[in-house]
């Protein structure tokens, strides 16, 4: 008998002896889940090439070794610096640099006090991800320096990307840009998961939750503004077109309360949001919020019970069709040889551009949103291996020299900083002569005398432990096995689970290694079967053909429980509807 036809009749034999008990049912012939399709998705390769996926989690690691080093030296070094300016709180924080070299930046700089969150608390997220303890460092709490950015002195009472308005035009922010406002502070929402016992954070966590409830009310359903100006409490416009995936941010953050505080109105605030953002006739995907609303709306559906059809805001992520900022969405492409599609930026701007950051970003919301939707588990681990694989053409010891601008500057990133972006027609006049794929910065956009070096970018690099916490090779190539629970926050209890996707056009098996200490048996949320049992530290899996597993790590010989369509094993769920 083959090792196939085994795992056939052991399944078989499970679901013959099923039972029912107490209006419960145990493994009673459930019927996979179908998949949904996003052609964007469909669109990808199924194997892209040049094919390597980096080490993401020692590059986060080192990443952090060097960029809070303030003994590090060489030009452009150290990234790290103090600000004691005290802003917003009575104790020092800590500034890092959005670009390397850039000139606004550093202690001897506007004061040292222009720092953007994105940078610090990327960094603090991306770090405290790969098991880094950021509130203990080196006799310095990075944790805690974040408070400064709570804007108690504007009465703004959120995370803001800056300490002070003082610096609000060098960076984004302060009713210039409403997804710099809102951003923060899902970010610090991510933080404040990883840190629940740092002094003050409750309090801070509550206040932001409180403005953002207020300003869903006031907004009443209606988003279509440029910013909201979280002091006097009034929606605005501006130059800058209206951007409604800001309810996808307010919707996270609300959410993230409520399973944090259990307060009802969070809930509410939740569903308004949401509400809003699906109530949009067209897509108005900006910058990074939108996939989070697809998050939250699968959450809602499996934890609550609504019954949000989301597939919308899924395909206003991918499919580059934004009528606010025109093209943004997910590359599908391939550049003289080079497959870059899954990564997140414009599809139209210089015939494509990439940004490094806010792929890692989009990898935060989708891979646990798999655990509350199991449907779009083919589409996730499809867009992930391409994302995942294409990450590298960012990184200048990664990219041949004649695809990149500053190959003969690459020694100054120490093997840690990427490039910004990432374009297929080169846009600066000195670097047209580069065939794409084009590794690339906007540094020196942003201001007048801004150095080459600025084009590496320190706030994407630090965003690297998203995908260092998630993503984990197996022992077949093009077969990753994707962490669903490390970027679930404010989740319930839940066993290991993890989703493993085929791309190739037959079944492999992999070994697969358990995260869990004592024997467990090994469920798939997908097809609703033990694919191995009684398992110690591993055990050979097949995966089927351009599909998917999520492999759930339940206690050996455990009951499963089916109660109205949701699978328990001692009342943990392993599989929503």
């Amino acid at each position: 008998m083959n090792r196939f036809c085994f795992w056939a009749i052991l399944n078989l034999a499970l679901l013959l002896g099923s039972c029912k008990s107490d209006n419960k049912e145990i493994f009673v012939n459930a019927e996979p889940v179908v998949q949904i399709r996003l052609d964007r998705i469909e669109a990808m390769p199924n194997l892209p090439k040049p094919y390597k996926i980096m080490d993401f989690k020692a590059l986060a690691k080192h990443f952090d070794s060097l960029a809070f080093d303030k003994s590090q030296t060489g030009e452009y070094w150290p990234l790290v610096w103090e600000d004691d300016s005290r802003k917003n709180y009575d104790q020092k924080t800590f500034g890092m640099y959005t670009a390397m070299g850039d000139i606004r930046q550093g202690k001897n700089h506007y004061k040292g006090i222009f720092h953007e969150s994105l940078s610090t608390m990327g960094t603090v997220l991306g770090a405290s991800l790969v098991g880094i303890d950021k509130s203990e460092q080196g006799g310095e709490n990075y944790v805690g320096m974040l408070k400064n950015y709570f804007n108690s002195e504007t009465d703004w009472n959120i995370m803001m990307n800056n300490t002070s308005p003082e610096v609000a035009m060098l960076g984004g922010g302060y009713a210039r840009d409403w997804w710099y406002d809102v951003y923060p502070n899902v970010l610090f929402y991510g933080v404040a998961n990883l840190y629940p016992n740092e002094p003050d954070y409750e309090g801070l966590q509550r206040s932001i939750a409180d403005k953002f409830y207020a300003a869903d009310s006031i907004l009443a359903g209606n988003y279509t503004y440029s910013y909201f100006d979280y002091s006097t409490m009034e929606p605005k416009e501006s130059w800058i077109c209206a951007q409604e995936d800001v309810a996808a941010g307010h919707a996270y953050v609300l959410y993230s309360a409520y399973k944090k505080f259990g307060d009802p109105k969070y809930l509410k605030g939740a569903k308004s949001a949401i509400e809003a953002l699906l109530s949009q006739q067209e897509n108005r995907f900006y910058e990074i919020l939108m996939p989070f609303g697809a998050y939250v709306a699968a959450r809602l559906n499996a934890e609550q019970g609504t019954d949000y059809e989301y597939k919308k805001i899924m395909e206003w992520t991918f499919d580059g069709t934004s009528v606010c900022r025109e093209g943004w969405g997910v590359l599908v492409d391939n550049w003289n040889g080079y497959d870059v599609s899954g990564l997140v930026g414009s599809t139209l701007d210089h015939g494509g551009f990439a940004f490094l950051m806010n792929t890692y970003d989009t990898m935060w919301p989708l891979v646990p949103m798999v655990r509350y939707d199991q449907r779009y588990a083919n589409a996730v681990g499809k867009w992930m291996l391409n994302a995942s694989n294409a990450l590298k053409f960012f990184y200048p010891y990664e990219m041949p020299n004649d695809h990149q601008t500053l190959p003969e500057l690459k020694a100054h990133t120490k093997g840690v900083i990427a490039y910004e972006g990432l374009i297929k027609e080169a846009h600066f006049e000195e670097y047209q002569h580069i065939k794409a794929p084009v590794a690339i910065g906007d540094g020196p956009h942003w201001i007048d005398g801004n150095p080459d070096v600025s084009q590496f970018s320190v706030y994407g690099s630090g965003h690297v432990g998203i995908a260092g916490a998630i993503i984990e090779k197996t022992d077949v190539r093009e077969i990753l096995k994707l962490d669903c629970l490390a970027t679930d926050f404010y989740r319930e209890k839940a066993y290991p689970t993890f989703l493993i996707y085929n791309p190739h056009s037959e079944g492999k098996m992999i070994t697969y290694h358990c995260e869990t200490v004592e024997k467990v048996d090994l469920y798939d949320a997908i097809s609703h079967q033990l694919i191995a049992k009684n398992v110690h530290k591993s055990s050979k899996i097949e995966i089927p053909r351009t599909a998917s597993r999520l492999i759930v790590e339940i206690p050996a010989d455990a009951a499963i429980i089916r109660k109205e369509g949701i699978y328990y094993v001692n009342n943990i769920v392993i599989a929503y509807k």
